[in-house]
């Protein structure tokens, strides 16, 4: 029987993964919003040159993840499916470039364990189902690191040394740069001066080596960071640094967070692949033929968490990066498990236990707390806004529960059979039972939760589209009103003041949404020149008079 080829079964299953049920929730705020709208608003436009929001310069991101989705909605509509193919496709690609290096580095059999962490781990695999820029970001900076790390892996091996690595570093590195900015370049330069006070041998780059990468990246950035300046002077980019140092030494509105926020997120999010990144300090390091790629995973692992530690603005994926290194280096850990050259910690067999409960629970009480929802609203008897949410009115199935209780079941039998050191059935049941999960959570949990926060105020954004009106939020900040309702460049009033659109002589149809919360106050203030059309599920829906 003829073998199958690797690449087209990743390809297939990945496909299946990453593709399917991607448009069965709406855009999440603020980021996938926010993206999509950017998007759809060069196509509005015809400027693809330059990012925007509500039609005004938009200096926080560079466009290249903005003409991915440009192209996707392009070929298949201004919707959900095409805002979020974009990354489907870059989960796809990024887990045939794991094989590849993976295959590359070590032998088949660890390409595809690397393969199956990465995509049985849980915030790589909702990554991939989402329409925010890091995925692409964070291939781009991997693939700087890995061929830098070839470059430089000729230093200790017979390897020859070509010039091609070092430009391919340069051209990933550029194009990260080009996806969300400075940080890209940030963190492999980052890595690679780590790794150089790490490294038992001085490997390094000659000065030549270090001018030429540089000047590569740079080139790549000028893609459009230059094609910028030279049309439209230097606002613009002076306007993207600013804030990008504003983010690093503030808080960002609603992105605060205690000090090892990332820690605790990686070591939840990435179940099961972060616990075992810890091994005993026996033989991977001598059975590695490619120790400086090592290395620079273990350098760009503390360089993530050092900086997005020290980093006031604490956002979930400002340490997505590590998702990569995290997988790589469970990998080698599973791959000397199986090859006998040690045994896995008996804390670590807990840690895999008592983290993957805590997910079983969560996965059953959502559909538990679904069916019995006033449960909830003695928690939040406080909080109007959360009580009427609850409101919504959402069919939560009692079968929903077995998913849970199926996903306990095989953390269970997974613990028992890395106790028995069965390293390979433990490692396959919890993982695909990982990946099955989290099917579940985004095709059937999360449309469900999204019905509970902002499907009341989405539901009425989309009877405006097509309708010459202003319609804004009002008291929160939300991006939905431009994406749900399609505002078109005319929609946009000349004035950027919202006291004109709640005062002023309005020439169109004017809607506002505001949170339940804020109504009163909204009223005392605007009553006389505001209708109450009607309230849903904590929202209230104005119109001027």
């Amino acid at each position: 029987m003829k073998r199958i080829n690797p690449y087209l079964l990743i390809f297939f299953i990945a496909a299946i993964m990453f593709t399917h049920s991607l448009g069965n929730v709406s855009l999440f705020d603020w980021d996938e919003i926010n993206f999509a709208e950017s998007a759809r608003e060069m196509i509005e436009t015809g400027n693809y040159m330059r990012v925007q929001i509500n039609y005004e310069p938009f200096w926080e991101k560079p466009p290249l993840f903005f003409w991915m989705q440009v192209t996707s909605m392009q070929l298949f509509g201004v919707n959900e499916w095409a805002a979020r193919l974009p990354n489907a496709l870059c989960g796809i690609a990024t887990l045939l470039v794991l094989f590849a290096i993976g295959k590359r580095l070590q032998n088949e059999r660890f390409a595809y364990w690397w393969v199956l962490l990465y995509a049985g781990t849980f915030l790589p695999h909702l990554y991939f189902k989402s329409g925010i820029i890091d995925p692409w970001f964070n291939l781009f900076i991997f693939l700087g690191i890995y061929f830098l790390s070839r470059y430089l892996q000729p230093l200790v091996s017979t390897d020859k040394q070509e010039k091609k690595h070092l430009y391919f570093s340069a051209l990933f590195t550029g194009l990260s740069v080009l996806t969300k900015g400075p940080v890209g370049l940030l963190v492999v330069v980052l890595t690679y001066v780590l790794f150089f006070f790490l490294a038992k041998r001085r490997l390094r780059l000659t000065f030549a080596d270090i001018i030429k990468w540089g000047i590569g990246v740079v080139l790549v950035a000028m893609i459009w960071f230059g094609l910028e300046i030279l049309q439209h002077g230097w606002w613009f980019v002076e306007e993207f640094v600013r804030y990008q140092i504003r983010l690093a030494k503030t808080k960002d509105a609603g992105h605060g967070g205690f000090f090892l926020y990332h820690f605790v997120v990686l070591l939840i999010g990435c179940f099961p692949a972060s616990w075992l990144i810890f091994k005993p300090k026996t033989s991977i390091e001598k059975n590695d033929s490619y120790p400086v790629f090592r290395m620079m995973m273990i350098s760009s692992l503390i360089v993530i968490l050092v900086v997005f530690t020290l980093v006031r603005t604490k956002i979930v994926h400002y340490s997505s990066f590590a998702y990569l290194p995290i997988g790589y280096l469970a990998a080698q850990t599973m791959d000397g498990l199986m090859a006998g050259r040690f045994r896995m910690h008996g804390w670590q067999r807990w840690a895999l236990l008592l983290t993957g409960i805590v997910w079983a629970l969560l996965f059953i009480a959502l559909p538990l707390l679904g069916n019995h929802i006033d449960w909830l609203k003695p928690l939040l008897k406080n909080d109007a806004f959360a009580l009427a949410n609850l409101e919504a009115d959402v069919e939560w199935k009692k079968i929903f529960i077995l998913p849970g209780l199926l996903f306990a079941f095989s953390v269970i039998e997974s613990f028992i059979l890395f106790k028995q050191h069965r390293y390979q059935q433990a490692l396959a049941l919890l993982l695909i039972s990982c990946a099955l999960s989290m099917q579940v959570l985004l095709t059937v949990f999360v449309p469900r939760i999204e019905k509970y926060s902002q499907h009341a105020a989405i539901e009425f954004y989309k009877t405006l589209q097509g309708k010459d009106v202003y319609v804004r939020s009002l008291g929160f900040k939300s991006y939905a009103p431009y994406f749900y309702s399609r505002v078109k460049p005319g929609q946009r009033p000349e004035s950027k003041d919202m006291e004109w659109l709640l005062c002023g002589p309005v020439d169109k149809p004017t809607y506002f949404v505001s949170k339940i919360t804020r109504k009163e106050k909204i009223l005392e203030e605007h009553g006389e020149r505001l209708i109450v059309l009607y309230e849903k599920n904590g929202f209230v829906f104005y119109q001027r008079k």
